[in-house]
C-alpha cells in the first residue's frame, strides 16, 4: 500500500470554495438540474424532479436515465400526474431500466406524497425518509439539491472522490461513516451545489479509471495525489456469483400471437410482464412444458442479475388448446413495446423470433 495510505496525520477538509468555483465554471448540463447560473438568478430545483432524477440513478447510468426520464416528465410532468397514473402504465415505461422494486417504490411514493403531503414534497431529510423507496441517501440528495439542507450527500462518485481525497487503506463499504463525516464537516451554504459538484468530480475528473489531478480543485489537499490515486477506493474482496439454471417457454397461438403472464407481486421482477418459465435453480433440470406440443428449442439467454447469473434454454411451440396455461393474455407481436417487459424477458422473446 502506497505511503499516503498509512498517513495518521489529520487531513484537511474539502476546500468547499475551490469545488464550488469549480463547478460555477464546469458543472454538467443534465435535464433534471438547475445549473448554478439559474440558481443565482433564483430558480430553483423541483423536489418532483429531483426525486424522480434520483431513483432513476440508482444503480444506472446518467446516459442510460435521460430518455426515462424524458419520457416519464412528458407523460407524469408533476407528482400528482405520476400518483394518478395506472401502475401498469408505470412498469410499462419503466422496462428496460432494471431495478424493478424502484418503479414500484416510486408510484407507491408519488402516491404517499399526494395523500399525506398534499401533494408536496417534505424539505427535510428526516421527513422525506418516511416515504417509500427513499432511504438515507436520496433523502439527503433531495433536501440538499431542492432546499439546500446543510447535509452531506455521498454516493458512488463521491465515495470514490473521497477515498482518494483521504488515501482510504480499506474498501470504502467498512468506512462509511468516516467518509460521510467528512463531507459533511465541509457543507457550505449552497449545500446542493456542493452535493452536485462532488458528483461532478467523481463522474468528469476523479473517475474509476483516470484521475486528472492537475484539474482538480481538492487536489491541495488530497493525499493520493501523491502517490497513485488509481490504488483507491481499495477494492474488497468480491463474493462468487452463483449461477441459476432454468427455461422460458415462448408460445403462440395460430394466429402468431405470444402468450404473456404477470410475474408475482412480490420478489424478483415482481409485477412485471413474463413468457412462462420454470423454477430458477443451482442446478440444470429437463423442461417441464406447460402444455402440449411440439416444442422447438431456440437457444439459450444468459442474465447477470446483481446476486446471481442466470441461464435460461429457450423453447417456442405453437398451440390451439391454452387451458392448462396459467393466467395471461395473448399479445400481438407488434405490440410488445407497451407491455412491462423487462430486459431479460426481451432476451427470450428475441431468442424465439420476436422483438
Amino acid at each position: 500500500m502506497p505511503q499516503a495510505a498509512r498517513r495518521q496525520n489529520p487531513v484537511s477538509p474539502l476546500d468547499a470554495d475551490a469545488v464550488l468555483g469549480w463547478y460555477d465554471r464546469h458543472a454538467r448540463s443534465l435535464p433534471w438540474r438547475v445549473s448554478p447560473a439559474d440558481r443565482r438568478a433564483g430558480v430553483k430545483p423541483d423536489p418532483y424532479r429531483v426525486w424522480l432524477s434520483e431513483i432513476m440513478l440508482q444503480q444506472t447510468t446518467v446516459a442510460a436515465v435521460q430518455k426515462y426520464y424524458a419520457r416519464f416528465t412528458t407523460l407524469w410532468p408533476a407528482v400528482a400526474d405520476l400518483a394518478a397514473a395506472p401502475l401498469e402504465a408505470v412498469l410499462v415505461e419503466w422496462a428496460g431500466l432494471g431495478y424493478y422494486a424502484r418503479a414500484r417504490n416510486l408510484y407507491a411514493c408519488a402516491r404517499a406524497v399526494v395523500h399525506q403531503f398534499g401533494g408536496h414534497f417534505p424539505k427535510t431529510a428526516a421527513e422525506l425518509q418516511s416515504l417509500p423507496g427513499i432511504g438515507p441517501y436520496t433523502s439527503a440528495a433531495i433536501a440538499a439539491i431542492a432546499g439546500d439542507e446543510p447535509i452531506a450527500v455521498v454516493d458512488g462518485n463521491v465515495d470514490r472522490v473521497m477515498a482518494r481525497y483521504l488515501a482510504l487503506a480499506v474498501p470504502v463499504r467498512d468506512t462509511k461513516d468516516a467518509i460521510r463525516a467528512a463531507v459533511q464537516a465541509s457543507v457550505p451554504p449552497r449545500a446542493g451545489d456542493f452535493a452536485q459538484a462532488l458528483m461532478d468530480l467523481g463522474a468528469t475528473i476523479c473517475t474509476p479509471r483516470v484521475a486528472l489531478c492537475m484539474l482538480c480543485p481538492l487536489q491541495p489537499g488530497c493525499l493520493a495525489t501523491h502517490s497513485n490515486p488509481l490504488v483507491y477506493p481499495v477494492k474488497p474482496e468480491k463474493a462468487e456469483r452463483p449461477t441459476r439454471y432454468g427455461h422460458a417457454f415462448v408460445i403462440f397461438d395460430r394466429d402468431g400471437d405470444v402468450y404473456l403472464q404477470t410475474r408475482a407481486e412480490k420478489g424478483l421482477l415482481a409485477q412485471m410482464t413474463e413468457t412462462p418459465v420454470s423454477a430458477w435453480t443451482g442446478a440444470r433440470s429437463e423442461p417441464e412444458y406447460p402444455a402440449n406440443a411440439g416444442w422447438r428449442h431456440r437457444g439459450q439467454v444468459v442474465h447477470v442479475f446483481t446476486h446471481f447469473r442466470l441461464e435460461l434454454e429457450i423453447w417456442s411451440a405453437t398451440i390451439a388448446d391454452a387451458s392448462s396455461l396459467a393466467a395471461g393474455w395473448w399479445a400481438d407481436p407488434n405490440e410488445l413495446h407497451a407491455e412491462a417487459l423487462p430486459s431479460l424477458f426481451r432476451k427470450v422473446l428475441a431468442a424465439a423470433g420476436l422483438e
